[in-house]
């Protein structure tokens, strides 16, 4: 999550001074820790631990930090483990009067995100990130989608999604797909003599951003924050989705998103003014700089599909899930001999604070289930809106609505899930109505987990294009709302159709 400075270089747009902070992010640490106090100092609630209590506190500190981004991810990763081993290691014991649950429980807690397949599948999808940008497998791709799609500015639009949606199966880190894709499209743009302030420069890199966004949601193993969620599933209701399950369910929305994305870019941004000099010579061009495929490439272009297949057939032809498959294949990836990598040049590739991030937002989501403060919430939550007798149709509504919203002060969207993912889960649990799908309802939320789509700041590869000032906020903000406004409108399309006849709703 923090690789947006380090691939402001890749884009050669850096700026050249740091811009003043805002009040929000010079003062954020401290509204947050005046929260956590006041939360914590609150009378015992009833119905609520203290330990939970304090959970809750350590999860508005979280989302503060997060949303005022007045940290750094890591070092606010590094501070809520801390917050969590004390706070809930002095917090009386239950059942045991005048005792603590000791700060060896509380670390416990607070590493609790560390121990989880989802966790290590995280870091295994990194490793394989790292294996396409050391061979170069990523850009012969993207550069292959596009001298297949043509040099029509509408055609480049519909090539640059194509190259979204094919790395998304091989690169499972949108930091990494996007950081692979702007240097490209810079290079197009550079070399057709467009513009960088042109509307079709900025379509191209809106296009960049948005494209990996809707493919978050469409691939299980395309975004960390999916792997949040399903770990958090898997947790409370012992329901595993698999690869394929996922894919079944997301892939419709992601490939409708899609078309409406083309429609956007081409139609709302006057593309008419473009004229590219050079043709498919320069794609060409580009390509042939890389050389003929290398052994390399090769073999982690077969592993690739391996994998993918694998995905593809777990709990049909196989029992092996998810991470076991990817772990094996980066074990491969890294044997001497066969592989492609080994570690001395690979761990400079990995982007270790979004590793930390994530067991800690695991970690911050046991934490809320095992304290009980995540079912005191929901029950606070259904009890205060009256959701109890709610269709879950109105569930659905009522709360994608509310994450869009709560989405817009938010940079990370795996900080997003691990803070409401939990909560979410509870509620629908805690409704009353008869035969809601709480795995189903559950998962489509986390389909709008990854709705960043309005702000440049609401997800790092937004400000990685960004930074190539190729497009203002204001443009980005336009094209934005109206995909989110179809995003909304499509989400209850399909749950009032094509998912519920699958059964999710």
């Amino acid at each position: 999550m923090t690789a947006v400075n380090k691939n402001e270089a890749v884009a050669g747009t850096a700026p050249a001074t740091e811009p003043r902070k805002g009040f929000f992010k010079r003062y954020g640490l401290i509204i947050a820790f005046i929260a956590l106090a006041i939360i914590c100092l609150l009378p015992e609630q009833p119905g609520l631990s203290v330990a939970g209590q304090r959970m809750i506190g350590v999860m508005v500190f979280a989302v503060i930090v997060w949303a005022t981004t007045s940290v750094s991810y890591p070092v606010s990763g590094g501070i809520i483990i801390a917050l969590v081993a004390v706070l809930v290691g002095f917090s009386p014991k239950p059942g045991a009067p005048g005792a603590i649950i000791g700060t060896s429980a509380g670390m416990k807690t607070a590493l609790a995100g560390f121990s989880s397949p989802a966790f290590c599948l995280v870091g295994a999808a990194l490793f394989l990130a790292a294996a396409m940008i050391k061979t170069g497998l990523d850009k012969r791709i993207a550069l292959m989608v596009l001298r297949l799609t043509g040099v029509k500015p509408s055609r480049i639009v519909l090539g640059v999604i194509l190259c979204g949606f094919i790395l998304s199966f091989f690169v499972p880190s949108t930091t990494a797909r996007v950081a692979c894709l702007v240097p490209i499209v810079m290079g197009v743009i550079r070399a057709f003599g467009v513009p960088l302030s042109s509307p079709f420069a900025g379509a191209l890199m809106i296009t960049v951003a948005q494209a990996d966004s809707i493919w978050n949601v469409g691939i299980k193993t395309a975004a960390a924050q999916n792997m949040v969620a399903v770990n958090f599933i898997r947790e409370i209701t012992g329901v595993d989705i698999s690869w394929l399950e996922w894919f079944t369910a997301a892939a419709p929305f992601a490939a409708l998103m899609s078309v409406a994305l083309y429609f956007v870019m081409t139609k709302l941004l006057d593309l008419s003014g473009a004229e590219l000099k050079g043709g498919p010579e320069v794609i060409s061009k580009q390509l042939a700089a890389l050389g003929p495929i290398t052994k390399d490439e090769l073999k982690l272009a077969v592993v690739s599909l391996v994998l993918v297949f694998l995905w593809v057939t777990e709990k049909k032809l196989h029992p092996i899930d998810t991470t076991t498959s990817t772990v094996c294949a980066i074990a491969l990836l890294m044997m001497p001999g066969i592989g492609v990598m080994n570690w001395k040049e690979t761990v400079g590739r990995i982007n270790w604070g979004t590793v930390l991030l994530f067991g800690v937002g695991i970690s911050l989501g046991s934490g809320l289930l095992s304290t009980k403060a995540a079912q005191w919430l929901a029950h606070c939550i259904v009890t205060n809106f009256a959701l109890a007798d709610s269709t879950p149709l109105f569930v659905l509504a009522v709360m994608a609505l509310f994450l869009i919203v709560i989405h817009l002060g938010f940079a990370s969207a795996t900080g997003l899930a691990s803070a409401i993912i939990p909560i979410i889960i509870a509620v629908l649990s805690a409704l009353n109505t008869p035969n809601v799908n709480v795995v189903g309802l559950t998962m489509i939320l986390q389909y709008v987990v990854s709705f960043g789509y309005i702000l440049p700041v609401n997800a790092p590869q937004n400000m990685i294009a960004y930074s190539t000032g190729t497009f203002d906020v204001k443009t980005f903000a336009k094209t934005g709302i109206v995909l989110t406004v179809v995003a909304y409108a499509l989400l209850m399309l399909l749950a009032s159709t094509y998912w519920h006849w699958i059964g999710i709703v």
